[in-house]
């Protein structure tokens, strides 16, 4: 989970396996970590044993494997009953405390679908999927959607079984884990072309509303 870094967290003498302990600061729509502490410095032997296995993103170009979850209506979405659309995913939880991060992935598909309004259920299709499925139902993600102005038609909000949720994060090279009530993620956009096929990824936060959606563009003229 990257963070921006100011003030003397920037010169912060830092090895893989350190325990730390860190301020996040938050003030109009950004975040970040000024005050970093070193609380216990990494075994010699430690490595990196403690931080998850890196899940393996699947090729661009290359079919997505399929997967069913359950929208914010209770009702079951199929990645393979999408064929024909294109398919913009990203990654969310609705505790994300951290404006930068899930809202602002909520952000850059409000503005997309602004942009091809004329588009949204026709032949495109966001899928908004929670990594926090014990908490995120599809009850508090209706009501989450409409809390951000987020949803409408063509915009499914998603759940599931906690094994499934794991496998479809695997697959899009999604990082996540729970933490002292907060879960520490990464954070990964992708596009599906109308053949099911990976069609582009944006890994992170630091990209434009335009550039998620000149990408979706871009699958939108390709046709069959």
């Amino acid at each position: 989970m990257p963070f921006d870094l100011r003030g003397s967290a920037r010169t912060a003498k830092l090895t893989p396996g350190d325990r730390v302990k860190f301020r996040v600061s938050v003030k109009g729509g950004r975040s970040w970590v000024d005050r970093v502490e070193v609380v216990s410095a990494s075994p010699v032997d430690a490595g990196l044993q403690n931080t998850p296995a890196a899940p393996v993103l699947v090729p661009v170009g290359t079919t997505m494997p399929d997967f069913e979850l359950t929208d914010q209506d209770g009702k079951p979405v199929r990645l393979s009953a999408l064929k024909g659309k294109v398919v913009a995913v990203t990654f969310i939880y609705s505790r994300c405390p951290l404006p930068d991060y899930c809202p602002r992935m909520i952000e850059n598909f409000k503005a997309v679908r602004a942009r091809f309004a004329d588009r949204m259920n026709r032949d495109l299709v966001f899928l908004t999927i929670s990594f926090d499925p014990r908490y995120d139902t599809p009850e508090v993600l209706t009501k989450y959607a409409a809390s951000q102005r987020a949803g409408g038609p063509g915009w499914h909000f998603l759940t599931g079984d906690p094994a499934k949720i794991e496998r479809v994060c695997n697959a899009f090279g999604i990082q996540y884990w729970a933490e002292e009530g907060l879960i520490t993620h990464s954070l990964q956009t992708a596009i599906i072309d109308r053949e099911g096929r990976l069609a582009a990824t944006v890994e992170g936060k630091n990209f434009t509303p335009v550039q998620l959606g000149d990408l979706v563009g871009a699958a939108l003229e390709v046709h069959h």
